[in-house]
């Protein structure tokens, strides 16, 4: 027979809350990696956030297309560079990379994964301060450029890379006659992306005074006139923004720096003009074709043949087809490997490659070698960025932010504590209880959700935990206050439990709904770290039903019956039972305790 209203079978209750908890922690310890931490935010164990901006040279908004597709490359490429917990998160026309922990500092270079090439290189490599000293300079050439200047140039090779030195350079030939020789040419030694500051942008469009830059740039840099581009490279500054930069056409010659900003080059086109009809279709002596996405893999390895580190490179189908035509029309000549219109390295072909697969050696440290690899091998993004944003914080401000939330939960749960001893006694123990039952439970779910969907726990979240607290307890006292009308009432503590729980029951649902619906509206409308405490507040509100119908009814019920707990002066009822006597008292009517 089940047991009246309000009624219940406290063991019952307790062992299924009992094993909800062994069920949970055996998810938390046994699953996975066995991790028993929650993954928390950068405010709390540090890391970076970079906002990028999508910009275009025309000042057209940018494509749902284009930026799903470019926000999907830069998700894969942090986790080709084993980035752990990166979130990759369209804002708009923005892009945010969210990157918690050490590892971080990666994030600051995606932005600048957007169009990659080959060029070939015309001419020798230019010092940047050319021009910058004299107006009088002549074109770069064999004479204006030595051997002194140029540090010794990576070379692509099939696998031996040539120890002799870099071939004399002559001067560049004119790019408008498509010249069937090639000229020589040398290289500068890669190092890691660029973070040289880019072209200011609005949030969405290019400013029209950028915009104009950009133009008056291609008429001098991009022209196909030999001696403009020759005159470019000598008034070209590298120390300033370039306005090009993610807005050349690959059809036309450019002039630009390396990444460091310590020579300039004049480059030949990727692709022939459109409609140039004097182009053959098999001419690769100066157009290589060859963009980001004819590359299938690149990784960085020790150099099998000496010291330092190469970069192995293996094309798709096609793109193995073009290149080894283009290295075939071009044996000690350079290319240069340009991303977003910078050069990124210069490696000097020694031999014809045939096949998919080549190797750029020089003289690379390891980090220089993953740099370029990932470069290759993630370099093609369907728009240009601007790192508008970008903000570290240091794993020390991380865990200070962590320890004073902390400190803050702990102030509220002592307050808490201290209220509920002090007017509830016996049934403010119950409540700590409660609460402490609580917490174990958020904390396996935190594990879990960290683990499964992703969710890190930032200060926001800690805020809402905090504000969950005084939830959680306002089911007790609700509960707890309708106890003790039923026993000013008469009624003993033992009938006044299953009368009083009925009757408050639904008033802690219908005020853990109306929490849990602002959590929700919250979350769908927030952004940011707000949703991080939309979402903790709104879990929180949950667990508390659960905590609230499993352990503390249960154990209230369990305390009305036994004799030594259910004295008046233990459970705190006994200012209630004198209320309710004198109010009988004063009324004519002193009745006995009532029974249920």
């Amino acid at each position: 027979m089940a047991p009246p209203a309000g009624q219940i079978r406290p063991a019952k209750y307790l062992a299924s809350f009992a094993i909800v908890v062994v069920a949970l922690y055996a998810l938390v310890f046994f699953t996975g990696n066995g991790s028993a931490k929650p993954k928390l935010g950068i405010d709390l164990q540090g890391g970076t956030i970079v906002t990028l901006t999508a910009r275009q040279e025309d000042g057209a908004q940018p494509s749902e297309e284009a930026l799903n597709r470019a926000r999907d490359l830069i998700e894969v490429r942090v986790n080709g560079l084993g980035v752990s917990g990166a979130e990759v998160v369209r804002d708009g026309n923005n892009l945010t990379i969210t990157v918690p922990g050490a590892d971080s500092e990666g994030a600051k270079g995606l932005g600048q994964t957007a169009r990659l090439a080959f060029r070939k290189v015309v001419g020798q490599p230019i010092p940047a301060s050319t021009g910058m000293q004299t107006e009088t300079s002549s074109a770069p050439s064999s004479g204006n450029a030595p051997a002194s200047s140029t540090p010794a140039p990576p070379s692509a090779s099939a696998g031996q890379p040539s120890s002799s030195n870099s071939p004399q350079g002559r001067p560049a030939p004119n790019l408008a006659a498509q010249p069937s020789s090639t000229p020589p040419s040398a290289s500068t030694a890669p190092s890691t992306p660029s973070t040289a500051p880019s072209t200011p942008a609005g949030n969405s469009a290019v400013d029209p005074k950028v915009a104009k830059e950009i133009q008056e740039a291609k008429a001098l840099r991009q022209s196909s006139d030999q001696q403009t581009l020759q005159q470019a490279a000598l008034l070209l500054d590298c120390s300033k923004p370039d306005p090009l930069r993610g807005n050349d056409d690959l059809d036309k010659p450019l002039v630009t720096c390396d990444e460091k900003g310590e020579f300039k080059y004049i480059l030949a086109p990727v692709n022939p003009a459109p409609g140039d009809t004097t182009v053959k279709p098999d001419d690769y002596t100066t157009y290589s074709r060859l963009s980001g996405e004819d590359i299938s893999n690149a990784a960085a390895n020790a150099n099998p043949n000496g010291t330092g580190y190469v970069v192995n490179l293996e094309f798709k189908s096609e793109g193995g087809d073009k290149w080894s035509k283009f290295t075939a029309a071009n044996v000690q000549q350079a290319v240069a490997v340009v991303l977003d219109g910078e050069v990124m390295s210069a490696p000097t072909i020694q031999s014809a490659i045939s096949g998919g697969s080549t190797e750029i050696s020089g003289k690379f440290t390891l980090k220089q070698a993953q740099a370029l690899a990932d470069t290759l091998k993630y370099g093609a993004l369907p728009l240009s960025f601007d790192a508008s944003e970008a903000q570290t914080i240091s794993p020390t401000l991380g865990l200070q932010s962590l320890k004073a939330g902390l400190i803050a939960g702990g102030i509220g749960l002592a307050l808490v504590f201290v209220y509920c001893m002090f007017y509830y006694r016996l049934l403010g123990i119950m409540t700590i209880l409660s609460l402490v039952l609580s917490g174990v439970i958020v904390y396996g779910v935190l594990v879990l959700l960290g683990r499964w969907i992703g969710f890190t726990l930032d200060l926001a979240g800690i805020a809402g935990f905090i504000v969950a607290i005084g939830i959680t307890a306002d089911s007790f006292i609700v509960f707890f206050e309708r106890l003790k009308d039923e026993v000013r009432e008469g009624r003993s503590f033992r009938s006044a439990v299953p009368r009083a729980w009925v009757r408050s029951r639904r008033t802690i649902l219908s005020a853990d709904a109306v929490s849990f619906i602002a959590a929700a509206v919250l979350y769908v409308i927030a952004v940011g770290q707000v949703k991080g405490f939309a979402f903790t507040l709104g879990m929180s509100t949950v667990l508390d039903l659960v905590v609230v119908f499993l352990v503390t009814h249960p154990l209230v019920a369990m305390a009305s019956k036994s004799k030594l707990l259910s004295n008046p002066k233990l459970s705190g009822l006994g200012g209630a039972l004198r209320e309710g006597a004198s109010h009988r008292a004063a009324s004519g009517n002193p009745a006995a305790v009532k029974e249920a």
